[in-house]
């Protein structure tokens, strides 16, 4: 008898995919268009102007994120290489690190 323990963290792609066309529905959406008029991403802070910002999930839908308002948020491409899939307290810890290297 096979069990498999990684059935938890098995994320369905159908439900994936699902969460992929709500958030490209979203970003047809005049709240996106609010939400990115500024040109500023939500993580660094800098201004790289609507045109150059992307659709990250601050939840990876990978980690259980949902495509709503208030997962969903403008970022450099830059910012969301590097984030891929971290979570909200996992980034945090990736950006501490760069700072004290920093100093």
């Amino acid at each position: 008898m096979s069990t498999n323990y990684f059935a938890l963290d098995s994320i369905d792609e159908a439900l994936i995919r699902a969460e992929r066309s709500k958030a490209r529905e979203l970003r047809k959406s005049r709240w996106w268009q609010q939400k990115t008029s500024t040109g500023t991403c939500w993580y660094c802070g800098q201004k790289v102007g609507f045109h150059n910002l992307t659709m990250d999930h601050v939840v990876p839908l990978t980690r259980g994120g949902r495509s709503t308002k208030d997962n969903l948020v403008p970022c450099c491409k830059e910012c969301n290489n590097k984030k891929k899939s971290l979570l909200p307290v996992e980034w945090e810890e990736y950006m501490d690190g760069l700072r004290q290297r920093k100093e």
